[in-house]
């Protein structure tokens, strides 16, 4: 896995943490999911274009 996919996982990871915490700290924010879910399926992509 070359290192922009592997930087981007780590930061679709990250993402997940921090926008977790905000959800568990101040209630949820649907733009928020909105985003890493755009940023997740980015991420899918790159893996999957690497793959093939």
């Amino acid at each position: 896995m070359p290192g922009s996919t592997k930087a981007m996982g780590a930061l679709t990871i990250g993402g997940l943490v921090v926008v977790t915490a905000y959800t568990v700290a101040f209630g949820s924010s649907g733009l928020l999911w909105f985003g890493w879910v755009i940023l997740g399926l980015i991420t899918l992509g790159m893996v999957a274009l690497h793959n093939a």
